[in-house]
């Protein structure tokens, strides 16, 4: 895919480790985090308005709430955020016990649950959980031996989880019971070669294909989950691409975040828009994403 004329970078943010973009449809507006930064943005494109939050945790995903304000997994667990009075109130303190482990990416399902995993700081092996979170305030473990919990997308009927490990260098599918919320029958449905970064990550488009955003790779690639090959792909000049999401009034934007973290400074000299957020407006529209149920 030639993007060269299209891919656009917003705003004059430079993250140290952007991730978890996620388009309201609600208000037209985008929200995503900077893990190490600490801290989430809410960025109006219409407006160009952009508002960031400091959370004092590394934050590894924000999602907006029905009742309003946000649910974020931090390091310490998962929390509501209350915008207006910059306040935190924990909702369940998962893994707490685990000092060496923080949240990773999450999603909700179209139920409004979140779902969510974890990922080990201090580079351990399957220390990592995937977990559901229910607006009840019920938390169901749905997978362990995880090490870096990443990308999270369902098919256009619900009934199937594409999720990402990025250490596995692959994309597993499950079955997913939207009523209840659970998983069953794991298989492999795409591989990623080393040589093209690690799987980080994830959107599904409304035809059904996946958008993987490759961690030193410089890309984004649409895959056929079906078949298993990459059928286009998005080059950017930053070589930490870390997730993607879209958006725009018709959904037919693609917003990607990206990194700086650990790059040297003569890599940041040759990438200078390493961290930024991109976006590039695309033939194909995405999905809504859907608000915690809460």
């Amino acid at each position: 895919m030639d993007n060269l004329g299209n891919l656009e970078v917003i705003t004059d943010i430079r993250s140290e480790l952007g991730e978890g973009p996620v388009w309201d449809v609600r208000y037209n507006k985008l929200y995503w985090v900077d893990i190490e930064g600490k801290r989430f943005f809410n960025y109006d494109p219409s407006s160009g308005k952009l508002d960031e939050y400091t959370v004092g945790q590394r934050i590894g995903a924000v999602v907006p709430r029905t009742q309003g304000g946000f649910v974020a997994a931090l390091e310490n667990g998962i929390y509501s955020y209350d915008p207006a009075g910059n306040k935190l109130k924990e909702w369940s303190d998962t893994e707490r016990n685990i000092p060496g482990n923080r949240f990773n990416d999450g999603k909700c399902d179209a139920a409004g649950r979140l779902l969510a995993g974890t990922m080990s700081t201090i580079g351990e092996a399957k220390a990592g959980s995937l977990y559901r979170f229910d607006p009840d305030g019920s938390v169901s473990l749905l997978e362990v031996g995880v090490s870096t919990s990443n990308g999270l997308a369902w098919s256009l009927d619900n009934r199937v989880l594409y999720y990402i490990d990025s250490n596995t260098q692959s994309v597993v599918a499950y079955d997913y019971d939207l009523e209840i919320g659970t998983i069953s029958g794991k298989r492999t449905v795409i591989e990623i070669p080393r040589e093209a970064g690690t799987p980080d990550g994830m959107s599904i488009d409304a035809e059904g294909m996946l958008w993987i955003a490759h961690w030193g790779g410089f890309r984004v690639a649409r895959f056929n989950p079906h078949t298993g090959k990459q059928l286009q792909e998005i080059r950017l000049p930053a070589p930490l691409v870390t997730s993607c999401a879209f958006g725009g009034p018709a959904l037919d934007e693609l917003y990607i975040t990206t990194a700086k973290v650990g790059l040297s400074e003569s890599d940041l000299q040759q990438y200078p828009l390493s961290g930024a957020l991109f976006k590039i407006k695309l033939p194909v529209k995405g999905i809504a994403s859907v608000p915690f149920n809460a």
